[in-house]
């Protein structure tokens, strides 16, 4: 897993819920139960994700992203790594 993916993705996370620390989440954990994100704070991650990394996630996929570390292996497919 890439550690340049892992802490975009937290550091979108913590762009869209600045309350939240990174430190406390469990990667294998879903992260919206987690961190009580709900649809559209899930969105916005999503869209901090394409502008930091130019990674387009269709919405077909999100389920994909249910936890930080099914989000970093997803990602880092999605980058061609």
């Amino acid at each position: 897993m890439s550690s340049e993916t892992r802490q975009a993705f937290l550091d979108a996370i913590v762009h869209v819920a600045p309350e939240v620390d990174p430190a406390d989440i469990d990667p294998a954990e879903p992260l919206r139960e987690q961190l009580e994100l709900d649809s559209m704070d899930f969105l916005n991650v999503m869209i901090r994700l394409s502008e930091v990394l130019g990674v387009e996630v269709p919405e077909r996929d999100y389920p994909k992203l249910d936890t930080l570390d099914a989000a970093v292996a997803y990602l880092d497919a999605a980058r061609g790594g």
